[in-house]
């Protein structure tokens, strides 16, 4: 699917820049051209672009490229005049030398693109447009055009990737989310890029789903199309509790509740049935604090800060000792509990490549509450097998609260609203782990870790954040 984004709407205006403040009663000094000094020259050449006096700018900076061959302001606008004349050779020659003079300087080199495609030569503005983009990766005009020229040259999913990050890094930015966050000459190209962003995911999903169809019957993937559909945002979702918000990728008729009954999951007898084994290698493990690290692995402490409350003097403190996190085995972590990491491998965890399962010891510090928040998918539920439980510890799920039992395990679904807290002076520990939502099918299980692994493929392709969890 072509998106061209036409030259002449994306052209770089000559840019107009304020001049100092004059007083208006007065009137400067007249000099001929040979007294003026460069920064008079660049006052004249600025004036010129105000006033819509081309031609003063153009003999302006002209004169101040001879006292300052390589004065990048001169160069670039130089260059933005000549193209607007249609003159593209020129243009590339002046873009050349201001690139040659600061190659560090992102915008002549998206400038240059353009120049370049005017000119026709689609390779060389790709290849202009890439070094701009590794100066600074988020011009998301540039990425645009770059998405635009890749599709012209056939490379179709290389295009796709550049578009899809060209319109996340605008809407984050408050760009291009409607026609007011739009300039007006590029509206219709951004239409065109979002259009060729939903076609072209559609497709790449569509086609990760196809081997499934032919395994398991189109019927058995009607609710995994459905849960597609919802996630490209070809369909709204439809929740039928208010309380559940996934973050990621809601999966459509299922029942929701916040917890689950333990019937559910015939496995967690036998779980808790090595509850006092689960322990005494958790306690081997507390002996060295050293072998565990933050759960949350945010940006900075405000962030965590945003998470964790404490209601004491002590700092608020949610530690972890993984046996995987994110899909990915802590082999050494397993081979110092071999009990509870061969329970956990025998369980039949949630396992989609890069994302889960996620199983751990999972420890709250005296004092410390875990603020509300929300999980990815509805697709897997997390559960706990409480190990060390002080009183004043508990579980909120969707409003409803949970008094934990140690040996005895609780299973809920984390995309509703939920916060935890231990407010005792004792450190409180759970083992926590991560299956499959039993109204699952094993078509549907398949297809959604086929398809979270290819959106995890994707976005990390685009440079968009990829969900974890």
């Amino acid at each position: 699917m072509r998106h061209r984004v036409l030259c002449r709407l994306v052209q770089p205006a000559v840019v107009a820049i304020e001049d100092p403040t004059v007083h208006p009663t007065v009137k400067p000094a007249m000099k001929n051209e040979q007294q003026q000094s460069p920064a008079e020259f660049r006052e004249k050449a600025r004036l010129g672009l105000r006033q819509g006096d081309q031609a003063l700018a153009e003999r302006s900076y002209e004169r101040l490229l001879e006292t300052d061959p390589d004065d990048l302001e001169a160069l670039q606008q130089l260059a933005s005049i000549s193209l607007a004349r249609a003159e593209a050779s020129r243009a590339i020659e002046l873009l050349t030398r201001a690139h040659q003079a600061s190659p560090e300087e992102p915008f002549t080199l998206h400038q240059l693109a353009l120049a370049r495609m005017t000119d026709g030569d689609m390779q060389g503005a790709v290849n202009d447009l890439r070094r701009g983009l590794e100066l600074k990766p988020d011009m998301f005009l540039a990425r645009l055009r770059l998405g635009a020229l890749l599709d012209e040259l056939g490379q179709t999913h290389e295009a796709l990737v550049a578009t899809f990050n060209a319109l996340n890094t605008a809407q984050a930015k408050g760009r291009w989310l409607n026609d007011e966050t739009t300039a007006p000459e590029l509206r219709d190209a951004v239409k065109r890029a979002t259009q060729f962003v939903l076609a072209g995911r559609r497709s790449l999903f569509n086609d990760i789903l196809e081997p499934l169809r032919q395994r398991y019957g189109a019927s058995e993937l009607v609710r995994v199309e459905q849960c597609l559909a919802i996630y490209l945002g070809e369909q709204k979702a439809t929740l039928p509790d208010s309380r559940q918000q996934p973050k990621f990728l809601y999966f459509p008729g299922v029942p929701s509740q916040p917890y689950y009954p333990r019937e559910r999951f015939p496995w967690q007898a036998e779980l808790e049935a090595h509850t006092a084994a689960i322990r005494e290698e958790l306690l081997s493990v507390l002996l060295q604090p050293q072998d565990f690290e933050p759960f949350l692995q945010t940006d900075s402490p405000q962030d965590t800060a945003d998470l964790l409350r404490s209601s004491s003097a002590q700092q608020a403190a949610w530690d972890a000792y993984f046996f995987y996190r994110h899909g990915e085995r802590y082999d050494a972590h397993a081979a110092r509990c071999p009990q509870t990491a061969a329970l956990l491998d025998a369980l039949p965890l949630a396992r989609v490549r890069e994302h889960s399962p996620e199983t751990l010891y999972s420890v709250l510090r005296p004092g410390t509450h875990i603020l509300p928040h929300r999980g990815v998918t509805n697709t897997r539920l997390v559960t706990h097998l409480p190990l060390i439980v002080p009183s004043d510890c508990a579980l909120r799920v969707g409003g409803e609260v949970h008094e934990w039992k140690e040996g005895r395990c609780v299973t809920f679904d984390d995309t509703y609203t939920h916060e935890a807290w231990n407010n005792s002076a004792e450190t409180r520990v759970v083992l926590i782990l991560d299956t499959w939502n039993p109204d699952l099918s094993e078509a549907e299980r398949a297809a959604v870790a086929d398809l979270v692994g290819a959106i995890g493929d994707f976005n990390r392709a685009s440079e968009v954040p990829v969900p974890k969890g």
